[in-house]
């Protein structure tokens, strides 16, 4: 199941597990507290073994499209898992003066 949720307004719970699934270089550049880099191009079925299934995977990019599109290739893998999209991404994050990690 794939849901979206606005970023801006959005609580992380405790432990959550957020993949930021944009390139390293973007990743580095700046990223949420707590994001894990997990690009695109390298998702696959094996992605999924390292999150408990019962789990949310919530996924962000730079705005928005991205992380969509991961979390519909994830569903392929696994459609019982559940995949939330943090709407506008970084950007909105940055925009809203809300603080970016860099690496």
């Amino acid at each position: 199941m794939i849901r979206k949720q606005e970023i801006t307004t959005f609580e992380f719970p405790e432990g959550a597990i957020i993949w930021d699934v944009r390139d390293s270089n973007a990743y580095a550049e700046g990223h949420v507290k707590g994001a894990v880099n997990q690009p695109i191009n390298d998702l696959t079925a094996d992605s999924l073994t390292q999150v408990a299934a019962d789990q949310p995977i919530y996924m962000l990019c730079g705005g928005g499209s991205k992380a969509l599109r991961a979390a519909e290739k994830l569903e392929a893998f696994d459609s019982k898992r559940e995949y939330v999209i943090l709407v506008g991404g970084t950007r909105a994050v940055r925009d809203a003066g809300l603080p970016l990690e860099q690496n």
